[in-house]
């Protein structure tokens, strides 16, 4: 493999690392790949001597820690907010974001119920992501659906709520949640907040800590 080649490669990587990123809903992915790209493009301006490029990109490098500092490292504000079965604002969202929930829980669909304890996750006051879930006799809770929104899909809101907040669901008389794996990006969110695949690979199952 000659020079020009590797150079050329250096400079398709960087194209396609780039173009990636403004194809990202999650902000903090969009800024983690731009910065790989821009990282690549830096490499490739000062390879070919074309330094307008490489200091142009190497600015957009510093722009993407500046923000990711900011993003990883900022404090926010959490905070449950339970609604009922039958809420306007909740059939708004739900009806807003069906294509989104629709791509990681295939089929669902709301019907409301008296056994079912729904509440919006709130960062910063914003809705960002919504649990629905139907209590049982035996201490458990089946997960009907826990949906983020796109932009603050970073992990942050799985974490406040199954682990921040379990004297909340134990205050419920929780003792176990439940639920059903559903796509592959669902199954390795499930798996990054502690759930376990049951004895018959079927529903993941979290114990309620404490």
């Amino acid at each position: 493999m000659n020079q020009q080649m590797v150079l050329e490669i250096v400079g398709y990587v960087a194209s396609v690392l780039v173009a990636v990123s403004l194809m990202m809903s999650s902000i903090l992915r969009l800024r983690l790949i731009n910065l790989v790209g821009s990282a690549a493009f830096t490499v490739y301006g000062v390879l070919i001597h074309a330094y307008p490029v490489a200091v142009v990109n190497l600015i957009i490098v510093f722009i993407n820690l500046y923000y990711l500092r900011q993003m990883l490292g900022s404090r926010e504000y959490f905070k449950l907010l339970r609604v009922q079965p039958g809420s306007e604002y909740l059939a708004a969202f739900l009806d807003f974001h069906r294509a989104e929930i629709q791509r990681f829980l295939p089929g669902f669909a709301h019907a409301p119920a008296e056994r079912q304890l729904i509440f919006f996750v709130l960062r910063d006051m914003v809705p960002a992501g919504l649990f629905i879930g139907e209590t049982r006799g035996d201490g458990a809770l089946r997960v009907v659906l826990d949906f983020v929104i796109p932009q603050y899909r970073d992990f942050k809101t799985g974490r406040y709520l199954f682990a921040d907040q379990a004297h909340f669901f134990r205050e419920q008389g929780i003792r176990e949640i439940l639920s059903e794996p559903g796509s592959k990006e669902h199954t390795e969110y499930l798996r990054r907040m502690g759930f376990s695949p049951g004895a018959d690979g079927g529903m993941y199952r979290l114990a309620v800590s404490g």
